[in-house]
């Protein structure tokens, strides 16, 4: 027995027996369902399997790296005109809500005035040089467009006058610029007066109602509208708000400062009266324009001149922006 235990044979059984128990120990470790050998083999090839997949996704990136300019681009370009589009849409809709709008609100005058014709009408371009004062509109005379027909938005609600007209488009001046004279009148206390401005009024989107007696009865948050003296605007258009009540400085009389209640510069759709009950019918003049003109600080001594009109034929007449200088 001594001698086998020495022999070459009895070492290789007990290194064979090693290497089954080693096996056996394994399989239980590792949980493995196949035999000892092959979850051996698995073991050992996990360091490889795991160098294989880190190198695989490597290989994946830098091919994805390469193929991005021919596969993503155009897919980049597709997204980009499908924003587009969308911006579009967006811009489209909310021109078709602002028009609907706009209309909704006319309905309601329209009902009380049914003499009333308009046009609507879409901001297309401003002055940067005079921005609160003109602006073009996308109708002209292919549009029966003329000079002098007043411009509103909302119910009822002045923004100013056709002051040029081209076949189709035309320039409109607000209520901002110094260059508008119409006459007015405070709805609470019914005193009348002439709606004028001032540079710095203008800068501040204000304009003034001109021609008050010093014992005015005006006051802050008194409503002015369109007297319709002139045959220009319509009466009970609505100018604005009254946020101040001055003396002048210069004779007896008093100014207020208006707040128009239509932001010039916000709005993009707006309607044009073409035709209404005494347009083109000039009354004599308004006296109070003429004979009681009152100099707010910032305005000139120069009386403006009355638009003196009969008929329709002086409504064919163009005016250069900036040179109107009505009164109602």
């Amino acid at each position: 027995m001594r001698r086998f235990v020495k022999t070459v044979w009895f070492r290789i059984i007990m290194i064979l027996l090693a290497v089954c128990i080693l096996f056996v120990v394994l399989a239980a470790v590792l949980g493995a369902r196949s035999s000892p050998a092959s979850a051996v083999a698995g073991t050992a090839a996990q360091p490889f399997q795991y160098v294989g997949s880190v190198l695989g996704r490597g290989f994946r990136q830098i091919g994805l790296f390469f193929t991005r300019p021919s596969t993503y681009e155009k897919e980049i370009e597709q997204l980009q005109n499908q924003v587009t589009g969308y911006q579009k849409e967006l811009a489209d809709y909310q021109e078709t809500k602002e028009k609907l709008s706009n209309y909704e609100a006319f309905e309601d005058l329209q009902s009380q005035h049914k003499d009333y014709k308009v046009k609507s009408a879409t901001i297309i371009g401003k002055d940067a040089a005079n921005y609160y004062g003109t602006f073009i509109l996308d109708r002209g005379q292919v549009n029966g467009i003329k000079v002098n027909d007043p411009v509103i938005c909302g119910q009822g609600q002045l923004v100013g006058v056709v002051t040029k007209v081209a076949p189709t488009y035309c320039v409109v001046t607000t209520i901002l610029d110094p260059n508008i004279k119409a006459s007015a009148y405070e709805v609470r206390t019914g005193e009348n007066g002439y709606m004028t401005n001032s540079p710095s009024l203008k800068r501040k989107g204000y304009c003034m109602m001109a021609g008050l007696d010093r014992t005015t009865q005006v006051s802050r948050g008194g409503v002015v509208s369109t007297a319709g003296i002139g045959g220009i605007y319509p009466r009970d258009l609505i100018i604005g708000t009254v946020v101040d009540v001055k003396d002048n400085k210069r004779d007896v009389s008093s100014y207020a400062i208006v707040r128009p209640n239509v932001k010039i510069s916000q709005i993009s759709q707006v309607l044009i009266i073409t035709s209404f009950y005494g347009q083109g019918i000039s009354v004599a003049s308004d006296l109070s324009a003429e004979q009681g003109q009152a100099e707010a600080p910032g305005i000139s001594n120069s009386k403006p001149s009355a638009v003196q009109r009969t008929g329709t034929n002086a409504l064919s007449t163009t005016v250069r922006p900036g040179t109107l200088n009505t009164v109602e």
